[in-house]
């Protein structure tokens, strides 16, 4: 790359290791300058951009994120219920959600053949034949890297229930998040109790309807109610878990107003009504 890159959003967590030459990084972490030996670790839906100095050559690996949570469940699986759980680990221990590895040329320079394959093994697209070859190098890679990641002290219990059913697997491309997938990300995010519709939604950010369904199902693979759905789901297992509010109270507060509908919802996301839910967390906490 000879030309700055404006600052954009993945919806995926970024691995990019520097080859060769220089450039100075904008993100959370403000102006910092990367070079040869640098490993630059972004989390979903993290701003970045760089400006070159002279040239920069990158190889970048897109992670996509339930796969990153998925990880690190299996990795905490003694400390962990379930996949729910390891999302709040995850969110727990990697605070930063942007930082500069700094491992120096000569231990970056033995991931270099491991990435070429993992490039030339990608160039056509998913295969089921090469599945374990990319987790095998992808493994070995994440063993030298992660050392140097920076995390943040959690202590987790297992609180929740030990299955859930899982979700469709997603083979996408990872593009640039549109600014208006990410604000309707964002005002769902921050006020998910409102009576959201998608007409409203797509008011709030200057689109149609039809035109913010096409690009959010593109970015998350779920439309945006499913994906408030999804949001719902979490924070009511949370009430459920961490306070004494009745069901029906606990329901409000995320903005489902249907108890039925609510327990429909939420078994579908979770795998069992939020009565069973409560019932099995608090069961898990008794001495």
């Amino acid at each position: 790359m000879h030309r700055p890159i404006a600052p954009v959003a993945y919806d995926c967590v970024k691995l990019i290791f520097v080859r060769h030459g220089s450039a100075i990084l904008l993100s959370e972490f403000g102006e910092k300058p990367v070079t040869a030996g640098d490993v630059v670790a972004l989390g979903a839906n993290t701003l970045c951009g760089s400006e070159p100095e002279d040239s920069i050559t990158v190889t970048t690996l897109y992670l996509d994120r339930d796969y990153v949570v998925d990880q690190v469940f299996w990795q905490h699986a003694a400390l962990l219920a379930d996949r729910l759980d390891a999302q709040d680990l995850a969110d727990e221990l990697y605070s930063e959600p942007a930082q500069i590895l700094h491992l120096g040329e000569d231990r970056s320079g033995m991931l270099m053949p491991w990435l070429d394959e993992m490039v030339a093994l990608s160039v056509d697209g998913p295969s089921p034949k090469k599945f374990y070859r990319l987790q095998a190098l992808l493994f070995a890679v994440l063993d030298v890297i992660t050392p140097y990641v920076r995390t943040t002290d959690a202590r987790r219990t297992p609180t929740q229930r030990r299955a859930m059913l899982p979700g469709l697997p997603l083979c996408r491309h990872f593009s640039p998040l549109r600014t208006e997938v990410r604000t309707s990300v964002e005002l769902l995010r921050s006020g998910p109790e409102q009576r959201w519709t998608l007409q409203e939604l797509a008011t709030a950010v200057h689109l149609s309807p039809s035109q913010l369904g096409r690009l959010f199902v593109d970015a998350y693979g779920k439309t945006p109610m499913t994906y408030l759905s999804t949001l719902r789901a979490e924070r009511l297992a949370r009430l459920l878990r961490e306070t004494d509010l009745p069901v029906e109270a606990a329901m409000r507060q995320v903005g489902w107003y249907s108890r039925g509908h609510a327990a429909r919802m939420f078994r579908q996301a979770v795998g069992v009504t939020p009565n069973r839910y409560r019932q099995l967390s608090r069961q898990r906490t008794k001495p």
